[in-house]
């Protein structure tokens, strides 16, 4: 039997979910964008009250790696650490775009490819393309996205594309027609659980001691602007 608890914290929306053998049991989320540090433990802990699961039945930590918030990444991290070397338990990492393309297909009308968009600065976002049955077809990169962006992937099939950073670029691509897009796709730990479970029977573990988010671009502190 394989209990997993899943962690999001790339993004806005802060969620835990447990999985026993594959199967949702319980999840629990909240947007609190910069509030991570303070609900995330609570929220597991009424997780595993909710499910009336015990601490010592956890088979492993699974973790939403990242592209994401610098912040909210770190928050994860040393939270799923803690638990694994607590428990001495594994950890799992999921590409936090690739578990956005497990949510988002659940609404895919087609075979449509699926393209993924975390906000980065500006018009920058973090995004990858992969395919129905979420074969990866583009790494994840950031990219500054202007009318030219993903236009041979468009000309070649239709993409559906989601995410916080999909709406501050969809005027630069609505006009292709093979450009369609979905509101409302967050990042959530249920997709990082579901990914999580092959990774466990195939034995893809972290290192625990090494392991880092996958930041992408590098961390730039900014001074407020009252203070200037």
């Amino acid at each position: 039997m394989s209990l997993i608890l899943s962690i999001e914290t790339a993004a806005s929306l802060c969620s835990a979910a447990l999985h026993e053998q594959g199967v949702l049991i319980g999840s629990r989320d909240l947007m609190a964008e910069r509030s991570h540090s303070m609900i995330l433990a609570p929220m597991i802990r009424d997780l595993f009250a909710d499910t009336g699961k015990a601490w010592k039945e956890l088979s492993a930590v699974a973790l939403s790696r990242g592209p994401g918030s610098y912040t909210g990444l770190r928050i994860g991290t040393s939270t799923a650490k803690g638990i694994c070397y607590a428990l001495d338990i594994p950890l799992i990492a999921i590409n936090t775009l690739l578990s956005m393309c497990h949510l988002a297909n659940l609404k895919n009308p087609g075979d449509f490819y699926l393209c993924p968009m975390l906000d980065a600065r500006r018009m920058e976002v973090y995004a990858m393309i992969a395919d129905a049955h979420l074969t990866v077809k583009k790494d994840t990169k950031a990219i500054i996205v202007d009318e030219g962006s993903f236009r041979s992937a468009l000309d070649s099939c239709p993409i559906l594309f989601f995410g916080e950073g999909m709406p501050k670029t969809r005027h630069m691509l609505e006009n292709h027609p093979n450009a369609y897009f979905l509101e409302n796709i967050f990042p959530h730990a249920e997709s990082v659980g579901f990914l999580a479970l092959e990774k466990y029977r195939n034995r893809e573990f972290e290192n625990l001691e090494a392991f880092e988010p996958f930041y992408l671009k590098e961390f730039i502190a900014t001074v407020p602007r009252k203070l200037i």
